[in-house]
């Protein structure tokens, strides 16, 4: 009988990195400063509505954004040969190795009045540009910044596909547009999925791009504030933290209902 003792290091990692954080904000977000419970904490949810449905709304169209660069951008690294696939993947994570922070600041210089794209734009004679402090430059900033988490698991799907597959389409009469439409799509949609989610919570819940890049706080900035500086209120925080955890999860939850497993496509 194989022994379970090799999974209790995962146990007890999952106990106290996941399970104890998460019993903390339910705890918090059920209770006041006397540790009695209450509900007047969610009530602050209602206060920040509008600010749920920026973030939710910026979040759904960064994502959508990243899909569309991301689903075509994947498709000819997996046309490429080997070693310009590799190449690709290090130019997609080069990035990444950057502080956030930093990456932000970045933007910044490009898109503040006087900036980079001011100044190109001034010498290419189409005046300055309008896109600073905008929901616009906050879409830039999430896009540029979530971009990789949307390529490589589609790529990685993608790049498992099994070749004869494609040939057997190929050869029962279907075009690229077919073959695309009727194995390629149907196959890679795991890593679409994947890429969906791995793109949608963080953006739901980022912080610093709102601030520096649209000029106002979303959501991830408003929770940001309960946990330091003058306004700290854990039970408030946790209680907006718990709103937005549901409605992620539950975003979760319909977008893997397209999901259903398949492995096979219908040519």
């Amino acid at each position: 009988m194989r022994s379970k003792k090799p999974f209790y290091p995962y146990t007890l990692w999952m106990a106290i990195f996941v399970i104890v954080p998460l019993a903390m904000v339910l705890w918090y977000s059920f209770t006041d400063n006397n540790n009695s419970f209450t509900l007047e904490n969610f009530k602050y949810v209602g206060d920040n509505l509008s600010t749920y449905l920026d973030s939710l709304k910026i979040a759904l169209i960064s994502t959508v954004v990243c899909l569309v660069v991301a689903y075509p951008f994947s498709y000819i690294m997996c046309k490429c040969k080997v070693s310009t696939q590799r190449m690709l993947n290090t130019l997609v994570m080069l990035p990444m190795w950057m502080n956030f922070i930093l990456r932000i600041c970045a933007w910044v210089m490009i898109l503040r009045p006087q900036g980079i794209l001011d100044n190109l734009l001034g010498v290419l004679g189409f005046g300055n540009n309008t896109i600073y402090h905008s929901e616009t430059a906050i879409i830039i900033g999430v896009v540029y910044n979530f971009l990789p988490f949307m390529i490589l698991p589609i790529y990685t799907t993608m790049a498992k596909i099994d070749k004869s597959l494609i040939e057997a389409g190929e050869d029962l009469g279907c075009n690229g547009f077919k073959v695309l439409k009727k194995i390629i799509f149907p196959l890679s949609l795991p890593g679409v999925i994947t890429g969906i989610t791995m793109v949608f919570v963080p953006a739901a819940s980022t912080i610093v791009i709102g601030e520096r890049l649209g000029g106002y706080s979303l959501l991830g900035d408003v929770i940001d504030s309960y946990y330091k500086g003058p306004s700290v209120d854990m039970h408030i925080g946790s209680a907006m933290s718990l709103v937005l955890m549901i409605i992620i999860l539950i975003s979760i939850a319909v977008m893997n209902h397209f999901d259903n497993g398949e492995d096979l496509a219908v040519v």
